[in-house]
């Protein structure tokens, strides 16, 4: 995958089908046997650019039983739960085939990584289906140039196997036999083919600990050293070994895109968790404009109906033969205070007039952006709506599988201090 550091580097996995279930979804993967897949970086208009430089002849099982049948391996002593099956992955970053003319570039290169494979599995009688990519699109350098680049990558599915000699047992007729070799068999064996090897100097001797312990060299560090010596032998010296101790040398195509994609997942789950709160606030706005609106509606309304209405003012006061009009002391004292009170009323209502038209100004542009922030929201939304167990379920399995493969890439500190990648 792209680092979009400058460098480009080999990256050499090697990972364990442990049940005849992910060895046909391996399969199944692989050799492009369905007609659809979730994964949207596959496509499909693409598949015919695969190259196979071992075809399998059959299912990836039956393969298996049918060279046991022939001799070719052996499952003697074998346990009923080991590991038979296992996955060599070759790649560079995108951007180095991108960079060297992509695809012919990359079939070239990747028919000297199967001779690498070769010698890594120890015969091709042991491997049963080698094949390129050329269909998967790395999306990232695909929206950052605007053209479709394709990531390319070897598949090789292989039978672990490690040279065994049979010893005759005392209960040989022929003394003189007893602990000679009887037969050689070529063992199926996972662990002891994947042996972390003693770390060397350069005098050839075991490099040691302070407490004179052998250094040993994980399997997974030989395996990269092993295919990048190969592949700058081979004339590529324009690349560089993958980083030691780095996570990447450890995980398989699909890990890798699901990291990627984990962080892309984050990304917008952020964007809507910051949109939603966006929502939340602007609807708080809204509802707390709304209530302040209904306070002064109200408070208006109460300072209306404190003031006399015309007809008990016009009905105060009797008309004398003068013609002037004589109010009780009684009347007199209500007026002038209906009067006080009316200016104050009227100056009080003018003031709660114009703070209600700012109110319905400010709610108005809050429910403005309300209903903006809303729409901007909506295509993450409803896409939560529509399918809220998917999600939870994408996400579920992402977190799962990363806490796997962290857990997988922590050795224990004592051995860690033996260990070196």
């Amino acid at each position: 995958m792209a680092r979009n550091d400058g460098i480009d580097r080999t990256f050499a996995r090697n990972q364990d089908l442990p049940t005849l279930d992910d060895v046909a979804k391996v399969q199944e993967h692989n050799e492009r046997e369905k007609d659809s897949y979730s994964n949207q970086d596959i496509d499909t208009t693409q598949t015919y650019r695969n190259i196979h430089f071992k075809a399998p002849t059959d299912s990836y099982a039956a393969m298996f039983d049918q060279m046991i049948a022939d001799g070719v391996i052996s499952t003697r002593g074998l346990k009923a739960d080991a590991v038979k099956y296992g996955e060599l992955i070759f790649d560079v970053n995108s951007a180095y085939f991108h960079n060297h003319g992509g695809y012919e570039y990359a079939k070239q290169f990747y028919t000297d990584a199967y001779k690498a494979a070769v010698e890594i599995v120890g015969g091709e009688q042991y491997i049963l289906s080698a094949v390129m990519h050329a269909d998967e699109r790395n999306r990232a350098m695909s929206e950052a140039l605007g053209q479709d680049v394709y990531h390319y990558h070897l598949h090789v599915v292989y039978i672990p196997v490690v040279e065994k000699q049979i010893l005759w047992s005392k209960r040989c007729k022929d003394k003189a036999l007893v602990g000679t070799v009887k037969e050689t068999i070529m063992q199926v064996s996972r662990s002891k083919k994947w042996e972390s090897k003693v770390a060397l100097d350069e005098q050839g001797n075991p490099l040691l600990t302070s407490k004179g312990k052998k250094v040993l060299r994980t399997s997974y560090s030989v395996l990269q050293d092993d295919f990048f010596n190969y592949m700058k032998a081979a004339g590529y010296t324009d690349v560089e070994r993958g980083e030691r101790g780095s996570t990447e040398e450890h995980l398989t195509v699909t890990q890798f895109k699901v990291a990627q994609e984990q962080q892309r997942l984050e990304d917008v789950t952020a964007q809507i968790a910051q949109t939603e709160q966006a929502l939340d606030t602007a609807q708080a706005a809204v509802e707390k404009k709304q209530k302040e609106l209904q306070s002064l509606q109200k408070q208006t309304k109460e300072q209306r109906t404190t003031a006399l209405t015309v007809q008990e003012i016009r009905s105060m006061g009797k008309k004398a033969i003068t013609g002037n009009i004589t109010l009780t002391p009684s009347e007199c004292s209500t007026l002038k205070d209906y009067a006080v009170n009316g200016i104050l009323a009227k100056a009080e209502n003018s003031r709660l007039e114009e703070k209600l038209q700012s109110a319905q100004k400010s709610a108005a542009v809050w429910k403005q952006r309300y209903e903006s922030l809303k729409e901007q929201a909506r295509p993450y939304l409803e896409a939560v709506k529509l399918a809220p167990e998917k999600v939870r379920a994408f996400l579920d399995a992402i977190l799962t599988l990363t806490r796997q493969t962290k857990q997988h890439n922590q050795p224990s500190r004592r051995k860690s201090q033996d260990m070196e990648l």
